[in-house]
């Protein structure tokens, strides 16, 4: 089972290597591709997810090779899953579905918000996927298939939260440097009505953490109390 696991993640860190790669590979005008401007592909949190997902399964690798090699009470070994239940509980999984979720959500009702047409011409569709919709079914997969140790519900969302504010503190000194808004939708909103869109844009993260953390209570069957039981 531990070497399936491993053979899983080796092949999901594939797929994400070659998505940050291709997605480097993209070339576009200036005017089309917002990549050649001010922050590079930096200001994307789809870009940024992209980099996220792929970290976390290059750390589920490293954490399946010291399981396999090395004792479980291994020092490294213990730390790496650790690290891989954070970046699961706090990071891969709640930013990972906010960016599929927000991202067809606002596509839906009008992709020139979002997405504007003319990226078709350079970025092709099977790519468009790998970065917006193949995200989501990696991270299902990964949660039925290996078990992660949740924190406690304050430090996980104090993570979460501080990751979500330093983005959005992000694209906001991009806009304040350059001019730029790293979205088209952000250009459509008078100051109150941009408040209200980044703030929503954070609290809405918080259902997406408590649906990781329920599933994976679902599956596992309250694996995340084992440790405290132990102690007990």
């Amino acid at each position: 089972m531990a070497a399936a696991q491993t053979v899983l993640h080796l092949a999901f860190l594939a797929w994400n290597v070659f998505g940050v790669w291709q997605n480097l590979e993209v070339t576009g005008s200036e005017l089309s591709h917002g990549a050649h401007t001010y922050g590079g592909r930096w200001k994307y949190l789809t870009f940024i997810n992209q980099v996220l997902q792929t970290v976390f399964f290059g750390v589920c690798v490293l954490a399946d090779l010291g399981q396999l090699f090395l004792s479980s009470k291994n020092g490294m070994c213990s730390g790496l899953v650790k690290i891989r239940d954070y970046l699961f509980a706090v990071l891969a999984f709640p930013i990972g579905v906010f960016v599929v979720f927000s991202f067809w959500s606002i596509y839906a009702y009008d992709r020139e918000l979002v997405y504007p047409k003319v990226l078709d011409s350079f970025i092709p569709p099977w790519l468009n996927h790998i970065m917006h919709t193949f995200v989501l079914p990696l991270l299902l997969v990964e949660l039925f298939v290996c078990s992660h140790q949740y924190p406690s519900k304050k430090r996980g969302l104090l993570g979460l939260g501080i990751c979500c504010l330093a983005y959005l503190s992000w694209i906001l000194w991009v806009h304040h440097a350059s001019g730029i808004w790293v979205y088209p939708i952000l250009q459509k909103l008078d100051a109150v009505g941009l408040m209200v869109f980044l703030a929503a844009s954070v609290i809405i993260t918080v259902p997406f953490y408590q649906m990781g953390e329920s599933l994976t209570r679902l599956r596992w069957g309250g694996a995340k109390n084992t440790k405290k039981k132990k102690v007990k």
